[in-house]
């Protein structure tokens, strides 16, 4: 889910993959690997993103994933995250459109 929501952050912002790995000080493919969700961002990294994009940390910490025995509040959460990165999706496919 944090991988999806680290694309959409970019494409919000209309920026390639190349100018948005530049700005981060990463690699091109580094970073198509964290948007495809094949690595995971350290937390120094997130810090970058969320210097990049004037957000706060906690932005990016929210659509982290507790994937094994998860709690009722971290169930909530991921379901409120989802909810989250679908409204995400339509604004960057409405912001497409126009």
């Amino acid at each position: 889910m944090q991988h999806e929501a680290l694309r959409l952050v970019r494409v919000f912002h209309d920026l390639n993959q190349s100018e948005l790995a530049q700005r981060l000080d990463i690699s091109k493919s580094y970073l198509s690997e964290l948007e495809n969700g094949k690595k995971a961002p350290t937390l120094e990294l997130l810090q970058r993103y969320a210097d990049t994009f004037g957000m706060p940390l906690s932005s990016f910490l929210f659509f982290s994933e507790n994937l094994e025995n998860p709690s009722r509040s971290e169930r909530a959460r991921a379901a409120i995250a989802g909810k989250a990165l679908k409204m995400l999706q339509w604004i960057a496919d409405k912001d497409e459109v126009t």
